[in-house]
């Protein structure tokens, strides 16, 4: 894995396909988190189950082979948009292909005009002229324009260039086809900082407080950017937080990372695990070896 990698949301990592995250630049800060970038080519009949806890957010992905709402094959690349999710995500990869995806920040979905609470738990196509093509072109294309016919194979050195030119071509698109955002989006993308950085912010009103603004305002904000309320995106957050915690810290108790990360006890994390996961932090603890 390479780029500025936030491992909270990667249940299995070590079941991951050749995974990458390129930063978005500065000037999409607004937009979008990161690039993120997975290639896989597995032996015939051979699958790939994933399981990820997605992050509170829509993202735009071109995808080319089998495993993702893109489902275009080998011949060519197509465009899905994925909203918010309520619970665990799942695929079922094989064969051979890749991926690439921006991580929309609430900026970047007004930008888009998207409704994201309509696109709850669901996948979409996304008309998105120009950007199959060129997310294509980097990915599958030749390396550098002096080594002709070199094609897309996982793992080769020349992965990072391609990647950064794939997430670079994304990049161009999103800046030509979004609009700017609005004040209020942007204090949206605030909202979603502060829950993502700050551990402390584990109720809605502490949140309202540090924005200086109502409580009805920030759940306003949150549905109409994130497409999920508040408090719903602050326990994706700190159930991101666990998993991370009971895969990485095993000397930590369960009752330990319950009560670090705001719950009032043990018993609430696990309703919260299994509830968005299907299983209990104890049982996630034992499967992530």
């Amino acid at each position: 894995m390479t780029g500025e990698l936030d491992p909270r949301g990667i249940l299995f990592p070590s079941g991951l396909p050749e995974f990458h995250r390129v930063p978005a630049p500065a000037e999409l800060a607004d937009l979008a988190r990161w690039f993120w970038i997975p290639e896989w080519r597995l032996a015939p009949g051979e699958t790939s189950h994933q399981e990820v806890l997605p992050f509170p957010a829509c993202n735009l992905t071109v995808q080319a082979g089998s495993g993702g709402p893109a489902r275009g094959g080998d011949a060519g690349a197509t465009v899905g948009l994925t909203g918010p999710t309520t619970r665990i995500s799942q695929r079922e990869l094989s064969g051979s292909g890749w991926a690439v995806g921006a991580l929309l920040r609430p900026g970047g979905v007004s930008a888009l005009r998207l409704s994201p609470a309509e696109l709850r738990d669901l996948e979409v196509p996304f008309d998105a002229p120009g950007l199959a093509g060129a997310v294509s072109d980097a990915m599958v294309g030749a390396d550098p324009p002096d080594v002709p016919g070199r094609h897309y194979v996982p793992g080769v050195p020349e992965a990072a260039g391609r990647h950064e030119r794939a997430a670079g071509a994304f990049g161009r698109w999103l800046a030509e086809h979004a609009a700017p955002p609005d004040p209020a989006a942007l204090t949206a993308n605030e909202l979603e900082e502060l829950i993502r950085t700050d551990r402390e912010v584990v109720h809605v009103d502490r949140l309202a407080r540090l924005l200086g603004l109502s409580t009805r305002s920030v759940q306003r904000l949150s549905l109409r950017f994130i497409g999920l309320p508040p408090l719903a995106v602050i326990r994706r957050y700190r159930l991101q937080e666990a998993a991370l915690r009971l895969r990485e810290h095993r000397e930590v108790t369960i009752a330990e990372i319950a009560a670090e990360l705001g719950y009032s006890d043990q018993a609430h994390l696990g309703a919260d695990f299994r509830t968005v996961l299907g299983f209990a932090p104890g049982a996630y603890r034992r499967g992530s070896r």
